[in-house]
Order: C-alpha cells, then structure tokens, then sequence
C-alpha cells in the first residue's frame, strides 16, 4: 500500500511490479515467470508468495475440486446462483490407482491428501500442480482412515507444517511435518486413555487463529463429544467442551474458520435434524443461529450433509445436492464454507495460490 502523497511514479520499477504482481492471479503468476530472468527471481521469493497468498484469500479464488471413480474436476463458485460453474478436469501429476485419492486437510491452496492404495501422504497445489511425497522409509507420513487424523497449518515462522495423529493397536503417536526442514518428528499428546478407542471418530483439524481444533465424537448415541485443540507455536494440546446440544440423537460437529473465528455446524437429531451455528469466544461456545428442524431424511444422506452460507442464505447440503435452505436476517460471511471431505464424492474447498509443497 502506497503512504499518502507517494504516486506510482516516485517507486522504482521493482516495487511497481512486485505490488502489481502481487494482485493477478496464481496462473498468471506463473506464466510471469518466463517473462525474464529478474521477474522469475522476484516471484519466487517467500515474500513475494506470502503478499500475493494473503490478497489472494478472497472468495472469487476459491474453488471446489470433486474426485469421482472416472475424473478430478475444479469448478468455480457463482455466488449469485449458489452453485458450481463449468468444470474443467484435473490430471493428477503424480501416480495413482482410479482416482483412489482422499482429500484430507487444506490451507491457503495446499491440499494435504492421501494415496488410498498405498497409504502414502502428499502435499499438492492444484493450481500449480507441485506436489511433495510425505512418506519415509521409517514408516512416517502414511495414513490410515477412521485411525488417524491430520492437520494443516502455519507456524509463527511462515512454515508450513502437517500434524499427524496416528492410532495404531491402543498407542497414539503424534508427529509433525516441517516443510522447512523436510523432516518429521515425535511430539508428546497427554489426553485421555479412552480416546485411543476406535469407538471415538476424530475430524481433520481445522487451522484458525494459530490453534488447530478438531472434534473427538464417541460413534453412539449419547456418546461423549469434544474439541480438541493444538496451540501450533507451543505445540501444546488442551480439550475443551463441545457446544451444549442434546445428546438424545446423532451428533456430527463440522468446523469451518469464519474471518479467522472458529464456527461450528452442529447437527443433532435421529428422524428429524435440527442445526446450529455456534462460535467459539475464548474457551465457550455462544450460538449465532438455529435452523428450523429439517423433515426426516434417510441415514445415508444423513451422513453426507455439508454446509455452506454464502449471500444471506445457509445451504445444508449433500452429495445429491441443496437439502434444505434456511435465509439468514444477517450476512456475516457471504463466502463458501462447506467440510473438507465429502462422502461419496471426495473433495475440497480450496484457493488458487502460488503456495510451493516444497522449498
């Protein structure tokens, strides 16, 4: 940003491109790239990735990739109809068995997924299409579903890192991913023995405000429900409650980061299904909104549902489409917010970015 009465004329000619070309898109920056041997070490500095990532969070980058059986497609989002745009396919750049990929976590472009068939993990900018194996011969950075749960996130030191909790026969282990040093390690996790159970389901974290929350849901009616949270600069855990829902039916908590405040879709319910929207202040959960109940739907669809808001209205959706539409007297987000994976069909929000897998 200019200071007052700086004019575009008075700055060297390395400022003015580096402000511009901070502003066009990701593609664009790349084809930038070939344009001379200055620009191309300009736009590959970490400052210039970090700028032109941060003003390139805006909802007309955001895009929504679905993985099927036969195609990977990336469709843009018209918000003025709530709906995805003309799709163009996806080849994937690294190797794979029909499609077996699972989107498990992403941030600021990166997707954190996984090879079913071999378990392994990969960092991918499909934008860019870079992408990065996290597996090692000491049997680190492989995933297994309903067992583990991974986190994407950025520390303090603008590094990229992956957490990864893993369960395997009642031992929990919890390793970290650095980017920058290209390497895993060991941190400690004190929690509870009981959720090393099976019997409790953890989410994929969500990144918000430098913590990583995910939800720890017992796989029963009543179970016990709770979040969580991964403070990523001290590497330090901490539980806390669950919003205050009836635990009389299915319980299913799904987190989205708001304008960097942490949001929560609560479903409850058995036949009928009611929603809130709650948001976290401090350690406490304070309700935003309450839909009406929603009529009975089957338990398939029921495990499918996702949500968006986006221009006033709150979309409970699932994999066959809109469920249910509640308007909203307010309009906090007008952005596109649904979960990371979708059952059925896999896939994932993310934003068109120039973010490497690798340094």
């Amino acid at each position: 940003m200019l200071n007052e009465g700086i004019t575009m004329a008075d700055l060297p000619v390395h400022t003015i491109v580096f402000e511009i070309l901070t502003r066009v898109p990701a593609k664009d920056v790349g084809r930038s790239k070939s344009v001379c041997k200055q620009w191309y070490a300009l736009l590959s500095t970490q400052d210039f990735v970090r700028i032109h990532c941060s003003r390139s969070l805006v909802s007309s980058n955001q895009r929504v990739l679905l993985i099927d059986d036969l195609t990977c497609s990336v469709h843009p989002i018209i918000f003025q109809s709530n709906d995805y745009g003309p799709s163009s396919i996806v080849t994937f750049p690294f190797h794979h068995h029909n499609n077996d990929v699972s989107i498990l976590s992403h941030l600021n472009g990166l997707l954190c997924v996984c090879l079913n068939h071999t378990y392994e993990l990969l960092l991918w900018n499909p934008t860019t299409t870079a992408f990065k194996h996290l597996s090692t011969p000491d049997s680190h950075g492989f995933y297994i579903n309903n067992l583990d749960a991974i986190g994407l996130y950025v520390d303090a030191d603008d590094d990229y890192k992956v957490l990864h909790i893993k369960r395997r026969s009642g031992v929990l282990g919890v390793y970290v991913y650095s980017r920058e040093v290209d390497s895993w390690r060991s941190i400690p996790f004190i929690t509870r023995q009981e959720y090393l159970s099976p019997h409790f389901n953890w989410s994929a974290g969500t990144f918000c405000g430098g913590t990583l929350y995910f939800t720890v849901c017992e796989c029963w009616v009543g179970g016990t429900n709770v979040v969580i949270c991964f403070d990523v600069n001290s590497e330090q855990f901490k539980e806390i409650s669950f919003p205050p829902v009836p635990s009389t039916g299915m319980v299913q908590g799904v987190l989205v980061n708001v304008k960097n405040e942490l949001h929560m879709f609560a479903s409850t319910g058995m036949f009928e299904m009611t929603i809130d929207l709650w948001t976290l202040q401090g350690d406490c959960w304070i309700k935003v909104l309450s839909c009406p109940p929603i009529p009975p739907i089957s338990l398939s669809l029921w495990c499918d549902i996702t949500h968006y808001v986006t221009n006033g209205n709150w979309f409970v959706m699932t994999k066959l489409g809109k469920l249910f539409t509640i308007e909203m007297d307010m309009k906090p987000f007008e952005c596109f917010y649904p979960v990371t994976w979708f059952r059925g069909f896999k896939g994932a929000v993310f934003v068109e970015t120039i973010v490497s897998p690798s340094i």
